[in-house]
């Protein structure tokens, strides 16, 4: 396991699985048994996770789901993230990523800059910009489609390529912006999103 000291240090607090409702609970299975059943005959699993504007919750549902494949030694998987349509990957969501212990750098500046995001050595890495889904960045076939906010769900009521569509919506920190509560907020989601992506890989072996 290559992680961070600081991001397994966070990491300490975000095993306590009692925070997750039972009916949350239900719903985190579901995905992770589609992630056991890939694991179980080998193949490669790729996570989509979609968002209206790809640019708070599916890039760090994205990020957290590939460290929690890491921490448990779930092997062959590949994060992604996208939406219905491209913005930006939220300063205020970069920042709070940091605050996390993840190395976030900026490879091409820009309305919509390109970052290296890192949580353990040069291998551990994901390149983080804003896209819609089916950018040919992102898988075409043989993925699930995580859903991550309920606007994105309804607005995208097909999901070309897709072997799995679930649906996992996260409250937006968008409503904090530019309030006092802005920060907290969004390390909230972020502490919640960690907790959840464990709790789900937790389930797989």
């Amino acid at each position: 396991m290559i992680i961070n000291e600081k991001i397994l240090n966070y990491l300490e607090k975000s095993q306590d699985f009692s925070t997750i409702s039972i009916e949350r609970k239900d719903k985190l299975e579901i995905l992770s048994n589609y992630i056991r059943n890939k694991f179980s005959i080998n193949e490669i699993i790729k996570l989509n996770f979609i968002c209206t504007h790809n640019s708070r919750r599916s890039h760090i549902a994205q990020i957290w789901a590939a460290v929690a494949a890491e921490y448990y030694d779930i092997s062959n998987v590949k994060t992604f993230s996208g939406g219905t349509e491209a913005t930006a990957f939220n300063i205020t969501a970069v920042n709070s990523m940091r605050r996390c212990g993840f190395e976030i750098n900026v490879e091409k500046d820009g309305t919509n800059p390109v970052y290296k995001v890192s949580y353990g050595n040069s291998a551990n890495t994901i390149t983080a910009f804003s896209k819609v889904f089916s950018d040919k960045f992102n898988p075409s076939e043989n993925f699930a489609a995580i859903m991550v906010c309920s606007e994105a769900d309804e607005a995208c009521p097909f999901v070309p390529g897709v072997d799995a569509r679930i649906a996992l919506p996260f409250e937006d920190p968008k409503a904090f912006d530019g309030t006092e509560l802005e920060s907290q907020k969004y390390d909230e989601r972020s502490r919640q999103i960690s907790i959840e992506m464990m709790y789900v890989f937790s389930k797989v072996k």
